[in-house]
């Protein structure tokens, strides 16, 4: 069945690598192969059976550095950094235990982030980032590993949590309170709207990112901004240290701190999206080489944390301005910034199943591998779009960011710890094929 669906996607890398820079070896039963694309990488070395090498990127090279970085950020400062803390200090039971969460979660995704660059110095000329790399990684039993990536990646590829924040907090700007299927319409048309920012033009999507990238950035630093002045005693916030003088006062559950781990990944998840495109950045390896929750504790209650839902953001804003038109134009920001969040995964996923779909392990690969009419994937936008409406749809809003959060992590968390050893698996061949080290 699978070599059916891979025939009638791209031929295999020796013949996809004709005019290139090839050679071959074996490595215990293993063909290696070794190819170059049009991106001014180096020459890389694969398993032979894996997706070729595609010589000249279908999608453009129009990822620069700018857009590495905001790829990234826009994907990180999304809905989890703003509407996660309340959940991880109902996890944890205090600010200080929630505060040494925070910072492992830091520690956990600089690990992780390492793991990502060195895979895409050894794989510079393919995008798709994890589906590349557990192919090549366990190329053996063959199409087990990328049928598995492939399954979740489709299947819960979804950003339903996201919409409906970013409805939340656009609601919270216009000073309404909205009824669930009010907040589930705004949240499928924010959601089709970003649909239409990436599905005409791939040089436009990532204009798009890049811009937005920038606004949420400076909020971001504004609420940090805005922390420090609450410390400091300079705002309508009575007693700011209040919730710091006994910060490890709470109780703490083995369940709750697992579950405040878990939103932790969340919120820091998105140090990965650039890794995603590497086939359209030109020069990858160079280019890619190369304390907002403080205000939250500072400025809000403990109790009013623990009984927010999604909205931690709105709470510290109303807090210290008061319910005025600044507060509500805060709030704007904020659903702008998850509205950024949105239109980076959608760039990010869809080269991801496109690549699945290029391994030859899903049906109908010219659906997922075309990049007809617009020179975009379609048919991964097409997906996400349909996925993300119905979980939209399906469950009751004030459960859906929870429910996507939780159903999304644990998945990604097994397929990291893979990579994490895949790593060894690629360097050990690389020594035994006296290959260089990137």
């Amino acid at each position: 069945m699978f070599q059916r669906f891979s025939a009638k996607t791209t031929p295999r890398v020796t013949e996809e690598a004709a005019g290139v820079t090839s050679d071959t070896c074996s490595d215990k039963g293993l063909k290696i192969v070794g190819a170059q694309s049009d991106n001014d990488s180096p020459v890389s070395y694969q398993e032979a059976s894996g997706a070729p090498v595609e010589t000249t990127s279908p999608l453009g090279l129009n990822v620069g550095s700018i857009t590495i970085v905001f790829l990234n950020l826009s994907k990180m400062i999304g809905t989890g950094i703003f509407s996660t803390p309340s959940s991880i200090l109902r996890g944890t039971g205090s600010v200080g235990l929630s505060l040494v969460y925070w910072f492992i979660g830091l520690l956990t995704s600089l690990a992780m982030f390492s793991v990502y660059l060195e895979f895409a110095a050894y794989f510079p000329n393919r995008s798709g980032s994890e589906a590349v790399y557990l192919e090549q990684a366990y190329p053996r039993p063959r199409y087990f590993f990328p049928l598995a990536f492939a399954v979740q990646t489709v299947v819960l590829s979804f950003s339903s949590g996201n919409s409906v924040v970013c409805a939340n907090y656009l609601f919270a700007a216009g000073g309404r309170v909205a009824t669930e299927w009010e907040t589930k319409g705004l949240a499928i048309a924010v959601y089709s709207l970003a649909f239409l920012c990436v599905v005409f033009n791939t040089r436009f999507s990532y204009w798009a990112s890049n811009g937005i990238g920038m606004v949420k950035l400076i909020t971001l630093v504004f609420i940090s901004i805005t922390g420090l002045v609450v410390l400091g005693g300079h705002t309508r916030v009575k007693d700011s240290h209040e919730h710091f003088h006994n910060a490890f006062e709470g109780e703490a559950t083995v369940y709750g701190c697992t579950n405040a781990m878990i939103k932790i990944i969340f919120a820091y998840a998105g140090y990965e999206n650039a890794f995603n495109v590497v086939g359209e950045v030109q020069n990858p390896v160079k280019k890619i080489k190369n304390s907002a929750n403080i205000a939250y504790f500072a400025a809000i209650s403990v109790a009013d944390i623990k009984a927010g839902k999604t909205i931690a953001a709105g709470l510290l804003f109303t807090r210290v301005f008061g319910s005025s038109s600044s507060v509500k134009g805060l709030n704007f920001l904020i659903a702008l910034s998850s509205f950024g969040n949105l239109v980076a995964v959608f760039l990010g996923t869809s080269r991801l199943i496109r690549e699945c779909g290029r391994q030859g392990v899903l049906p109908w690969p010219k659906f997922w591998v075309s990049t007809k009419p617009f020179g975009t994937p379609l048919g991964p936008y097409v997906v996400k779009w349909v996925l993300t409406i119905l979980l939209i749809l399906a469950p009751p809003a004030g459960d859906a960011f929870n429910f996507t959060t939780d159903l999304q992590v644990y998945p990604s968390s097994i397929f990291n710890l893979l990579m994490t050893i895949g790593i060894f698996f690629i360097r050990a061949r690389h020594r035994r094929l006296g290959l260089p080290r990137p």
